[in-house]
């Protein structure tokens, strides 16, 4: 049987550089991620600061952006700040900010430090175990004041923030070992957010389908272009690096790949030597019926009889988006999909920015 041929969209302006743009989208279909994710919605506009833990490339920052996006500051800056990436002697001054003649070679004007700017919006400090103890003294005074003090200036500044810190360190560890304040620690840990690695999640097939799909713009159900032995590889793959890694994957798969499938042989040398059991040929058939949701064309004709269904469900609940998609018999990352596919506007879409790179 001639293998099938793959549709590509030629409109590339809607690639997406990043997996995720919503809590829905990042939740997907894995149990540990929606609980966590409903958790993160009752938490994001309380003002309880949050503390995201999780292995390198599980999404960290992802989260705290789709946090952001979802909440009352979503209008607001969002400033990210790696704790890991600021010399020790420059931290201060990016966090704090300073004032001019605060020291030799400072900007003539001064210059408003990353906390400063986050007013009135969010501040997120990623690998926050990694901060410099001297400044972990000042930051719990910028959490218990709630204001700042620039370097060289004669007085306070006030500052309105929300705060989400994100690490893949064990904090208690470093209280225990003495490099991380323990007051610190349970001032950002209000609300903990432990994001499950990638190998512990249940929808890796429609992780990797959907990455595919984004990669390709495609406009057709992408299961043909994954051959069943490649997809057994990165399925049972452990995945060390996480999301990241499995994005970086389908990315060099969908640039080397020889035709219109990807095969084994397409696959990075890692997987493409990971030993895999082998499978009966109906396990291989149940997980390619797995469903999957493609990207649609914005020329492509949605079905007038499933739009009706869509509505009528979202009416009679009252656009509910767990109601409804209850009685769709789908989850909410599917029904919000849906709505995007067939061009049913919901107040949530308005107000869910796509991330850039």
């Amino acid at each position: 049987m001639p293998t099938p041929t793959v549709a590509l969209s030629t409109h590339k302006s809607h690639v997406r550089t990043t997996p995720y743009r919503s809590l829905e989208e990042l939740c997907g279909g894995d149990p540990q991620m929606q609980e966590l994710i409903t958790r993160g919605k009752l938490l994001i506009d309380r003002g309880i600061p949050i503390l995201i833990l999780g292995e390198t490339g599980t999404g960290k920052e992802f989260l705290s952006r789709a946090l952001h996006a979802f909440s009352a500051r979503r209008n607001g800056n969002l400033v990210a700040v790696n704790c890991a990436s600021i010399p020790e002697s420059l931290a201060e001054s990016e966090l704090f900010g300073y004032c001019k003649g605060a020291f030799s070679g400072a900007l003539p004007g001064g210059m408003k430090g990353k906390i400063q700017q986050a007013d009135g919006g969010t501040l997120f400090l990623d690998e926050i175990g990694d901060m410099p103890f001297s400044l972990q003294t000042r930051l719990l005074r910028v959490l218990s004041e709630r204001e700042v003090m620039p370097l060289g200036a004669p007085h306070p500044v006030s500052v309105d923030v929300h705060l989400i810190c994100a690490t893949h360190q064990d904090l208690k560890t470093l209280v225990a070992q003495g490099t991380f304040r323990e007051d610190l620690y349970y001032r950002i840990a209000g609300g903990v957010l432990r994001l499950p690695t990638l190998r512990a999640r249940a929808d890796k097939y429609q992780l990797i389908m959907q990455m595919i799909a984004d990669e390709l713009s495609l406009i057709q159900a992408p299961d043909q272009i994954l051959a069943p032995a490649a997809l057994q590889h990165m399925l049972a793959y452990p995945w060390p690096g996480n999301l990241r890694q499995m994005h970086a994957v389908v990315r060099y798969c969908c640039a080397v790949m020889n035709g219109t499938r990807i095969e084994v042989s397409d696959l990075p040398e890692d997987l493409m030597q990971f030993q895999v059991e082998s499978s009966p040929v109906e396990n291989v058939r149940r997980i390619t019926a797995l469903p999957i949701f493609p990207r649609q064309s914005h020329s492509s004709t949605p079905s007038r009889d499933e739009r009706s269904r869509v509505i009528d469900a979202l009416n009679g609940s009252r656009w509910n988006i767990s109601a409804a998609s209850r009685q769709l018999g789908m989850c909410r990352a599917s029904l919000y999909r849906k709505l995007r596919e067939l061009d049913i506007p919901h107040l949530r879409d308005q107000a869910m920015p796509a991330y850039a790179s």
